[in-house]
């Protein structure tokens, strides 16, 4: 089976797509990626060991302006890159994951007739997505309760080093990765790949507090230089990364993760079962908020909206819920069932099924 990935742009695109392919390449597809030259694809799906095909982005624009006016031209040249790449890899089916790259994917999989799969990864579904679920009934979703044409809740793939982590098991491994104490209530705080400004700020302003009840902090910046903490002789660690590579080490040595709410941050700690304190992005349509709403809801996390994540929410929730072994358990076991660990073989099922249709 000859298969075609769409998707790209953010980590929320690029993640699934490369969770989902390596399950597809144990079965013994043939996959080719699609992407643009602007987004994280460029990178990190030649280094999972994927062809990667590049076509022109065609941003959609929220508002008229003249980039709304360019549209239909970039449109037209993302098409013929795309039905170039199709005809020449012969694809049995092609698979969506939304953002600019998968747009010109579904025209081409109409004209061409070749079956469509495609997945949403946020709670509330992009243009891209919205288009494309127009042209199959093959379309899987993130979240229960996405309002999308045809759609079919299986959860959002991810990394199997992640949907099969014993935190448990790894935690001593994790904490001496890193430097920690192997016994200190830990703290893992990460604002995503590109770091946020707001965590950074108010959790490293609240390290003194952190630091005299006996927390100790795996801070993963994006931006070092948001972070400025002042130590003790003493003090429990505060550690300081730009990025991890071993994040799921990272979860491991957690007891409790501030984190923002991207699909697939969400996902990831839920299906492991760590507490969170969710805190969504302030931009965009709201769909970070929804994304954390069942985990929230079913006692597995805590949503703080980013204006109100102050230092003093840092002394007041966090420090008294990071040394609070009995609740963090509880929240635990609410998260652990509240995410589908296999979505990256059920949407590989999907695909091999509208395939075979």
């Amino acid at each position: 089976m000859r298969v075609l990935l769409a998707g790209g742009g953010t980590a929320g695109h690029t993640s699934p797509l490369l969770a989902t392919a390596a399950v597809l390449r144990d079965a013994g597809a043939d996959i080719t990626c699609l992407g643009t030259p602007r987004g994280l694809e460029v990178t990190l799906i030649p280094q999972a060991g994927y062809r990667l095909e590049l076509v022109p982005p065609v941003p959609l624009p929220r508002r008229p302006g003249k980039a709304m006016v360019q549209v239909p031209s970039r449109l037209r040249a993302a098409v013929k890159a795309t039905a170039e790449v199709v005809d020449r890899v012969r694809p049995d089916v092609i698979v969506g994951f939304g953002g600019y790259v998968s747009v010109p994917a579904y025209l081409v999989a109409r004209r061409r007739h070749i079956p469509l799969v495609v997945h949403e990864g946020n709670a509330i579904p992009g243009i891209a997505n919205k288009l494309g679920a127009r042209f199959t009934e093959h379309v899987a979703t993130s979240f229960p309760e996405t309002d999308l044409r045809h759609a079919h809740y299986i959860g959002l793939p991810i990394r199997r080093e992640i949907s099969r982590l014993d935190r448990a098991a790894l935690r001593a491994e994790g904490r001496a990765f890193f430097g920690l104490d192997p016994d200190l209530p830990t703290l893992l705080v990460t604002g995503g790949s590109q770091g946020a400004r707001r965590i950074n700020h108010s959790v490293a302003a609240a390290a003194r507090d952190l630091a005299e009840a006996g927390i100790q902090v795996l801070h993963v910046a994006g931006r070092v230089e948001e972070v400025e903490v002042e130590r003790r002789e003493g003090d429990p660690p505060y550690i300081v990364k730009a990025f991890v590579d071993r994040i799921d080490l990272a979860y491991a040595a957690a007891d409790l993760v501030v984190c923002r709410s991207g699909a697939n941050t969400v996902t990831e700690v839920a299906a492991i079962g760590l507490p969170a304190a969710f805190v969504p992005l302030p931009i965009g349509n709201g769909e970070q908020a929804l994304n954390a709403h069942p985990v929230v809801q079913a006692g597995g996390a805590l949503l703080i909206d980013d204006a109100a994540l102050t230092p003093a929410w840092i002394d007041n929730v966090i420090i008294p819920l990071a040394s609070h072994t009995g609740r963090l358990a509880a929240m635990s076991r609410a998260a652990s069932g509240i995410v589908p660990r296999d979505a990256d073989e059920r949407l590989a099922d999907m695909i091999q099924k509208a395939a075979n249709a």
